[in-house]
């Protein structure tokens, strides 16, 4: 398998026995709590540490208002016990309430998505999507101080361009900040695109990249095929793949994991994991069956070409 060049180890937070993140975008959205307990607890019991969520999620669904995954997260939290199992990321800029990257924005939207988590500290916190109207510098200094005040332990940023991540870092040299260890793009077999110029950025700064639709709205689960469409929230978005590139991953897919005896999204998340600078793939289920692929795929190892073969389908 190919080996990434980037560690494991996300600052002080170590993913090297779980290279998975659970995408918590479903919580208080496709599940409800009972469901999303049933995930979060399996998720916890096979090993599983990183849990991913964001303050907006899922303020696009009529009648929530952002921040229902957070609190369902918090409610789980409360009611286990187990808020030292597991790690939490979420992001800020998105959240209605809670708008862009100002550094008085960044101190509000933490503190209130440490109240919905009933947490006292985030333990990586990402600039969710760049705010050309705020300067780098000033975003980088609000994170810097959050964690300085301890109420965040690791910095990560997502959807930032190549030249928006350099001028973090040259804000951190500058002003003596601390670094972000983390980069969440959007990147999986059949979105690409971080490898023509973030991809480098991450590997000039030493970032480790968890990268979110990992498995293109379930596109890469196959269960899309010609004539097959799921009844599923996501489905509009995986079916706009079934075109010809997408049945060569699909056929690709197919062959690696007869190979293995795996399901397909394992086959497409270890693929992840593979590429230079992945650390670990972000994946959601809302029920504990859809989490068994994404748990298979922490620890199945391809060749280098299987991964070859993958890799040139999706080309």
């Amino acid at each position: 398998m190919t080996q990434s060049t980037i560690s494991a180890q996300l600052g002080s937070l170590d993913l090297s026995a779980a290279p998975l993140a659970l995408g918590g975008n479903v919580f208080g959205w496709t599940a409800d709590d009972d469901a999303s307990f049933s995930v979060l607890d399996a998720f916890v019991a096979a090993g599983g540490r990183m849990i991913d969520s964001a303050d907006v999620y899922s303020a696009w669904v009529p009648g929530n208002s952002g921040g229902e995954s957070e609190t369902t997260i918090g409610r789980w939290l409360a009611r286990g016990g187990r808020r030292d199992d597991v790690q939490i990321a979420t992001k800020v800029s998105q959240h209605p309430e809670y708008p862009g990257l100002s550094a008085a924005n960044v101190r509000a939207a933490a503190e209130a998505s440490l109240r919905r988590l009933g947490t006292d500290r985030i333990d990586l916190y990402y600039a969710h999507f760049d705010d050309a109207d705020t300067p780098v510098a000033e975003t980088a200094a609000a994170f810097s101080r959050l964690v300085d005040d301890g109420l965040v332990r690791e910095i990560g940023i997502s959807n930032y361009s190549a030249e928006r991540i350099d001028e973090w870092f040259a804000a951190v040299e500058a002003d003596g900040l601390h670094r972000p260890v983390a980069l969440q793009p959007h990147y999986n077999l059949v979105e690409r695109g971080f490898e023509e110029a973030v991809q480098g950025a991450a590997l000039r700064h030493g970032l480790g990249v968890l990268p979110y639709y990992a498995l293109a709205s379930g596109f890469l689960t196959g269960s899309y095929r010609d004539g097959v469409a799921p009844d599923s929230p996501r489905a509009q978005g995986a079916a706009r793949y079934l075109d010809d590139r997408g049945r060569r991953v699909l056929d690709a897919l197919d062959e690696v994991a007869a190979a293995h005896d795996a399901p397909l999204a394992s086959v497409a998340l270890a693929w992840l994991r593979a590429q230079p600078t992945v650390v670990a793939p972000i994946a959601s289920a809302r029920r504990t069956d859809q989490l068994d692929a994404l748990l298979t795929s922490m620890t199945l190892e391809l060749s280098a070409a299987e991964v070859d073969r993958l890799t040139d389908a999706s080309a």
